[in-house]
C-alpha cells in the first residue's frame, strides 16, 4: 500500500490483463451518454472491455469505435458488438474523424520501480506524474476532431488537474469540469475540452 492507502501498482499484477468497468469507467460513460447526441461519431480512446463504449453506443445510438493497444482488450470489447481497432492511442485514424473522442487514461502516479510492462501496467500507469499517457493523447487528438468537436477526458485529482489544463491549453483547448466524483484518496473529474 501507499502511504495515502492505495494498493500499489506492483500489487495489481495478478488482475485480469484487461482493465474492467470501475468507478472512473462509470462516471466517464455516464456523462458521455448525457452529452452525445445520436447523429455523432465518438471514439473510445483505451477502450479496456468495451464498456465505455458500448454504454454510449446504447444509450444514445450513436456511431461508435473503440481504440486499445492491448490485443486482448480489443478482443474483449469486440465480443460487445463494438467496432475495435488495435493500435496506440489515436495514431490509427484520420483527421477530421470523430465529433467526439472519450478517454479513460492511464492516470496513477507511478514510481519507475512499480513498472512491471505488462497489460494490466500499461493500463493502469500513467508514469512518475501520472500524464504520461494524457500529455500524448492531447498533443495528437486536436487531429481527430471534426473542426467543432469535443473530447471528454476522466482524470483524477492525484494526474494534477491543473497541469492537465495547461497541456490542453498549449494544444488549443479550453476545458471545463463537466462531472466529479469523490472517494477516499482522491476526486475524479471529467474533463470536457473544447477548441478555443
Amino acid at each position: 500500500m501507499t502511504d495515502d492507502g492505495r494498493p500499489r501498482l506492483a500489487e495489481q499484477r495478478g488482475l485480469d490483463e484487461v482493465y474492467g468497468p470501475a468507478e472512473d469507467s462509470h462516471l466517464l460513460a455516464e456523462t458521455a451518454v448525457e452529452r452525445v447526441d445520436s447523429a455523432e461519431r465518438v471514439l473510445d480512446v483505451g477502450t479496456g472491455s468495451g464498456y465505455v463504449a458500448s454504454s454510449i453506443r446504447e444509450g444514445t445510438g450513436a456511431w461508435v469505435v473503440g481504440s486499445d493497444l492491448n490485443p486482448k482488450a480489443c478482443r474483449r470489447a469486440s465480443g460487445t458488438g463494438i467496432p475495435v481497432v488495435c493500435g496506440d492511442l489515436l495514431s490509427p485514424f484520420r483527421a477530421d474523424s470523430f465529433d467526439v473522442v472519450c478517454f479513460n487514461p492511464p492516470y496513477l502516479p507511478t514510481p519507475p520501480e512499480e513498472e512491471w510492462g505488462d497489460w494490466m501496467n500499461a493500463a493502469l500507469s500513467g508514469g512518475p506524474e501520472g500524464r504520461a499517457v494524457i500529455d500524448r493523447f492531447l498533443d495528437d487528438v486536436g487531429r481527430v476532431l471534426d473542426e467543432n468537436g469535443r473530447v471528454y477526458l476522466l482524470i483524477s485529482t492525484l494526474t494534477g488537474p491543473d497541469e492537465v489544463r495547461d497541456r490542453a491549453a498549449e494544444s488549443g483547448f479550453v476545458t471545463g469540469t463537466v462531472a466529479e466524483e469523490s472517494h477516499p484518496f482522491e476526486k475524479l473529474l471529467v474533463l470536457e475540452l473544447t477548441r478555443e
